[in-house]
């Protein structure tokens, strides 16, 4: 059965540097998410549109009475609607290849059901009273549309690079390195999720209003989070020292130099916060900085698998043969 995207890639086609702009400004967007939610909770915005999909009973828009806060909440919500045109333009833009990218066009079909999942989590988010454990869901809904672009966005390379024939790495040490890599991420996505834990124990509620909080000792959430980010700082030095110099891993160690500081930014802005009383101002550039990792440690872990395997599967996979190689076996 013929599609409307079926019918323009049979007329059309778009060069690899569309899909690899689309798919880096859903990365942006994702990210823009995730802070101007941050912006939304510490204005007290969170309960701003007192109702969901409406902002309140009668009205699809806050009113003037609503103020500044019905407006940071309403926008915010407009932003959900600028995200899914960015990821409408990676879907087609994928689709519009002259060549397959089915590793890209799965990774903006998976970005636009994240999306349906973030907003209605963010719907159940209103319903609930801001409740600490569905706004810190609302958060890891964010983080995971984060990874299924960053997925999608290094995918778009891999594809490209499988295309032009570019080999993987070879050398025994692939194994280790993709474990130290996998624990890397593990360690990181810990530290996320007690991050969450140590905002829904913290005074930022997202409303000016009485809202819970998580039953938690804010100090020694706070304590296992910054021994779970030195966890992470110490593996992403190891795995930077492990990784070869040679031998095509040269694009793996400049992401791991990166995420390295990116870390280290980021543990002085949590140490900050924690010493100043959590301002706002310093809260939102540490969800930046979350995101900011996250996104780093994906980075690291994807090149690093695709050094290994080479640009057959962006999670990695066997290396196609090379053209020449495969007419010896022809």
């Amino acid at each position: 059965m013929r599609t409307p995207l079926s019918w323009l890639a049979g007329r059309y086609s778009l060069g690899a540097r569309s899909v690899r702009l689309a798919a880096l400004g859903s990365v942006v967007a994702s990210i823009a998410i995730i802070v101007t939610g941050g912006i939304v909770r510490v204005t007290g915005s969170g309960l701003g549109c007192t109702d969901w999909p409406m902002c309140t009973g009668e009205t699809l828009a806050p009113t003037a009475e609503m103020g500044v806060h019905g407006a940071i909440e309403f926008g915010n919500r407009l932003l959900t609607g600028a995200l899914c045109a960015v990821v409408g333009w990676v879907i087609i833009t994928a689709r519009l290849q002259e060549k397959p990218m089915p590793a890209v066009l799965r990774g903006g079909w998976a970005q636009f059901w994240i999306v349906v999942l973030n907003a209605v989590v963010g719907g159940v988010t209103v319903w609930m009273r801001l409740s600490p454990y569905i706004v810190a869901a609302h958060f890891l809904a964010a983080t995971l549309l984060l990874t299924a672009s960053v997925y999608t966005w290094h995918a778009a390379y891999a594809d490209a690079d499988t295309r032009a024939g570019v080999d993987g790495a070879a050398g025994g040490a692939g194994g280790r390195l993709r474990s130290l890599s996998a624990a890397l991420v593990a360690v990181t996505a810990l530290l996320v999720v007690v991050g969450t834990l140590a905002t829904g124990s913290g005074p930022h509620a997202g409303d000016s209003s009485d809202v819970p909080r998580m039953p938690f000792d804010w100090t020694a959430v706070t304590v296992v989070h910054g021994v779970l980010a030195a966890a992470v700082l110490v593996l992403a030095g190891a795995l930077l020292s492990a990784l070869p110099r040679e031998h095509g891993f040269g694009a793996a160690r400049r992401k791991a130099g990166a995420f390295l500081a990116v870390l280290l930014g980021q543990g002085v802005v949590g140490l900050v916060q924690s010493l100043t009383a959590l301002p706002s101002l310093v809260v939102m550039l540490h969800l930046l900085g979350s995101a900011l990792v996250w996104t780093g440690v994906l980075q690291v872990h994807f090149t690093l698998r695709r050094a290994s395997f080479g640009p057959s599967d962006p999670l990695g996979g066997a290396p196609r043969p090379r053209a020449r190689d495969a007419a010896t076996h022809a």
